[in-house]
């Protein structure tokens, strides 16, 4: 869904060959497989939080040796692509070759804390990038032009009897990203939105799109699946076309810093 935002910031970073490219949450892959189709030379992809999203992530970036951390997949100019759930090494020491772009495409606004975690991670990260170097963050824009931030309320709505804080309802702020980047050490240089429609075949494939970003693990732990499948469903009714399909539009923005 989030494609356009992908298409949006590489064409403008001019991301293709001897791009060294550090993902940070790079989910199940797409992005680096994008970058890897405008011939970027080394990717290196850092998922934390979702074993499944990373093994699919090597299943589609390196299929010939999808137990291996460090080799196989796209290659560029001697650099290769690497998944990891954790920074790797030669990202957190000294004397080593820097990555000229880091992403972090994963908006930020719907876990309770992401922002802070965003920020410790990339202030472990930048000084171990080139000198004024991009750095891209990205929130949900406005709630008023976001149709999915109201689908996601019921996570919280549901959630709300564990306490558990996983979701928060409110947006991000305008300055927020700013405030992520200023925290880490970096040098806010230019900003966009772009336009990213989540769009479904039917309503049960909108549920098990929205059901696999984990945003409602909390809801089905405090209620049962069937409870969250049902809320789940009527919020999705006023974005139900005539024809079946589910189409939610939405805008995110995106940041752009400067390592100093």
């Amino acid at each position: 869904m989030l494609v356009p935002l992908y298409e949006a910031v590489y064409e403008r970073l001019d991301v293709g060959p001897g791009t060294r490219l550090l993902a940070l949450g790079c989910g199940s892959g797409l992005a680096l497989l994008m970058a890897a189709a405008r011939g970027a030379a080394a990717l290196t992809g850092v998922e934390p939080s979702s074993p499944e999203r990373l093994a699919l992530a090597r299943e589609r970036l390196l299929p010939k040796e999808p137990g291996d951390r460090s080799a196989g997949g796209p290659r560029g100019d001697g650099g290769g692509t690497r998944l990891t759930d954790r920074l790797p090494k030669d990202v957190t020491e000294k004397g080593t070759r820097a990555y000229d772009l880091v992403t972090a495409f994963e908006p930020i606004g719907c876990r309770a804390g992401d922002a802070d975690g965003l920020g410790g991670l990339l202030a472990a990260t930048t000084p171990f990038v080139t000198r004024g170097a991009p750095v891209v963050l990205v929130g949900w824009g406005p709630p008023e032009r976001c149709a999915t931030s109201a689908v996601l309320r019921v996570a919280a709505k549901l959630a709300d009897p564990l306490r558990r804080g996983t979701v928060r309802l409110r947006p991000v702020l305008r300055d927020d990203l700013e405030e992520v980047a200023g925290r880490a050490g970096l040098r806010p240089d230019g900003s966009g939105r772009v336009a990213c429609p989540f769009g479904y075949a039917d309503v049960e494939s909108a549920l098990k799109g929205l059901l696999s970003t984990g945003l409602f693990d909390a809801a089905v732990a405090a209620t049962d699946q069937a409870q969250v499948d049902k809320e789940l469903t009527e919020a999705l009714h006023p974005y139900r076309r005539p024809d079946g399909t589910v189409w939610m539009p939405n805008v995110f923005r995106y940041l752009i810093a400067r390592t100093p």
